[in-house]
């Protein structure tokens, strides 16, 4: 499912316009980039988590060449699946 196609759903689901729909997808969004910016963590109960984790620097290989490289560290995004969520996949 792309964007499009989740503001189509939502906005069925919901009984609302795609523009609102998709205004209140965007806006959802935004806050959980600027959350997720500033450290924090965004948990929806029975959803999920959303929260930074650092990895460290570390040694990498190129696999072409098998040339040892160093990967950097960063920041990357990890989501855990809520019980809820979990429960209804299986």
């Amino acid at each position: 499912m792309n964007k499009s196609q989740l503001v189509e759903a939502m906005a069925q689901d919901a009984g609302i316009s795609k523009a609102a729909a998709k205004k209140a997808l965007e806006s959802f969004l935004n806050s959980v980039e600027g959350t997720l910016k500033k450290g924090g963590k965004v948990s929806l109960i029975g959803f999920g988590t959303f929260s930074v984790q650092t990895r460290k620097a570390r040694d990498g290989r190129n696999p072409a060449t098998g040339a040892t490289i160093k990967i950097p560290a960063k920041k990357v995004v990890k989501f855990k699946a809520g019980s809820d969520l979990a429960k209804s996949v299986n």
